[in-house]
């Protein structure tokens, strides 16, 4: 896929514009290596590389005193800065969803790319977030936050994998009187509450901070409600890079899910 073009960035573009025009252009690529007649693994395989050596090379570009971190920073490729002594870092999932980009014509994959800034020392936050869903022909970010829509069904309705829906989760479902709707990737999950597909994404089997970040990001911008499963704040660009657990949903059902995991636990 040499001879993609991803155009440029608008002019003088800011930071929420920026990501949105990232995530926006990799996604574009993603659809043209989904075109291109491979299958399975090859097709995985694939898309993660172009996806991420893309938007490497975009921020790279437009944003060079700036870290990255990426889940291929842990397969032995990372950015020039130490994001742990850099103020701004871009936290990204290149292909969000990497099953379900195998299966077309699923639209439930994503692209990820969130910046957190440093605050003062050792002390920072998610200020700027896009998620592409190509398979929607749309890019959610919190430079033009997404308005959720008024909730359309009256039974609450969380959203979990389409291939191994967690035990505790069934069990809130049952307590709530909500359904299950299963979904592919993580980010098509966290945005499917902002479209009003579901109204909560309630999660704690072991994810990453790229999983969520620009997801999450997104979200708070649209007014939802996100937190760890205990209640405690999302916290982005630590050591750890785990991020195992997370609860996205709309506000009014924030204490009923909390109190159900205090109660009853994830397990």
């Amino acid at each position: 896929m040499t001879d993609f073009d991803p155009g440029t960035p608008p002019a003088h573009a800011d930071d929420h514009q920026f990501a949105a025009w990232a995530a926006t252009a990799a996604g574009n690529l993603l659809t043209e290596v989904r075109s291109q007649g491979l299958e399975g693994r090859a097709l995985k395989d694939a898309g993660d590389l172009a996806a991420h050596e893309l938007l490497m090379r975009l921020i790279a570009e437009h944003r060079p005193d700036d870290a990255i971190l990426s889940e291929e920073e842990h397969r032995g490729t990372s950015s020039r800065h130490d994001r742990r002594t850099t103020e701004r870092v871009w936290i990204i999932d290149p292909l969000d969803g990497t099953r379900e980009f195998s299966e077309p014509p699923r639209e439930d994959w994503a692209v990820h790319v969130a910046l957190w800034a440093a605050s003062g020392p050792g002390v920072g936050d998610l200020v700027a977030g896009a998620v592409a869903q190509p398979g929607l022909g749309m890019t959610f970010d919190t430079g033009n936050p997404p308005v959720v829509p008024p909730r359309t069904s009256d039974r609450p309705r969380l959203v979990v994998s389409r291939t191994r829906p967690p035990a505790f989760v069934e069990a809130l479902a049952e307590e709530i009187g909500g359904e299950l709707v299963p979904m592919g990737s993580a980010g098509a999950k966290v945005i499917s509450v902002v479209r009003d597909v579901s109204d909560a994404y309630v999660h704690a089997g072991g994810q990453y901070e790229w999983d969520s970040a620009a997801p999450v990001a997104v979200a708070r911008a649209a007014g939802l409600f996100t937190s760890r499963v205990d209640g405690s704040p999302l916290a982005y660009n630590q050591d750890e890079v785990s991020l195992p657990d997370l609860v996205v949903c709309r506000p009014e059902l924030s204490d009923q899910i909390l109190d159900f995991i205090a109660r009853h636990g994830t397990e």
